[in-house]
């Protein structure tokens, strides 16, 4: 069994940062790829960002390329996700999720173990 803690999230005006976090336990992390998703109310959930086991391989959603980064410290089985410039549209739950592979996936149903989710919530 693998368990996902996010942590990070809060209220911040437009154009501020956050930094989310995401601590695995229960799985060898370093050995499988993870990735940030979001879900706006009413909304599916989409893509944000991924990290390959290493963190050699990364992947962006072109809404938030350039102003996120995903990184990850395999010592601490801890993945981030650094959030600049931060917009309204960008409200949602964030919710990460870990992958049995080494690879990068852009596709949520790749993903086989989920966190319960951060909020952020961006005023204009």
């Amino acid at each position: 069994q693998v368990q996902l803690v996010e942590s990070g999230g809060g209220l911040v005006q437009a154009g501020g940062s956050l930094r989310l976090s995401c601590a695995a336990s229960g799985r060898t992390f370093s050995s499988y790829a993870m990735g940030w998703f979001r879900q706006a109310p009413g909304k599916e959930r989409e893509f944000v960002a991924a990290i390959s086991w290493n963190g050699g391989v990364t992947n962006y959603a072109d809404s938030v390329k350039g102003r996120f980064t995903i990184s990850r410290d395999n010592a601490k089985n801890t993945v981030y996700l650094q959030m600049n410039s931060l917009k309204p549209e960008d409200t949602a739950v964030y919710l990460c999720a870990i992958r049995s592979s080494l690879w990068i996936s852009l596709h949520s149903y790749d993903y086989a173990y989920w966190g319960q989710g951060t909020q952020v919530t961006v005023s204009p």
